[in-house]
């Protein structure tokens, strides 16, 4: 499989306050290639094996406080990495991983991402070459 990088979908109104946490167009896509899915938003970053998708579902459309920016959901400590609130692709980990803070805590157990394409997305998580 080759690396597929897939860019985030940034609604308008969002750009400048997103900009001034560091999260800009050329510092926000989705990485997967045979082995692994990185995710880099600003400074953030979520890196797992394709091993670990336990599941992916499309999502949205999302109220803007929800989604925006990135986030830990208070019902499921999920992450979300959101730059327009029309739609995103959810995926389901088999084991949580860190992404939010240094040090590995909290873990994930899930994440979204507000990627251009969440279907195209969805299809290469859960492709042949995936895990």
């Amino acid at each position: 499989m080759t690396v597929q990088v897939f860019e985030f979908r940034f609604e308008a109104r969002f750009r400048r306050p997103l900009a001034l946490i560091g999260v800009r167009p050329t510092s926000a896509w989705v990485r997967v290639d045979s082995a692994q899915l990185l995710v880099r938003f600003g400074p953030w970053r979520l890196r797992t094996g394709r091993d670990n998708i336990a599941g992916v579902e499309t999502a949205g459309p999302y109220r803007w406080w929800r989604v925006i920016g990135p986030h830990l959901s208070g019902a499921d400590t999920g992450v979300t990495f959101g730059t327009n609130t029309a739609a995103g692709l959810c995926v389901r980990f088999v084991r949580p991983v860190p992404a939010l803070l240094p040090g590995g805590w909290p873990r994930h157990p899930g994440m979204t991402v507000t990627v251009a394409d969440p279907a195209d997305l969805a299809r290469v998580l859960t492709g042949p070459d995936s895990g």
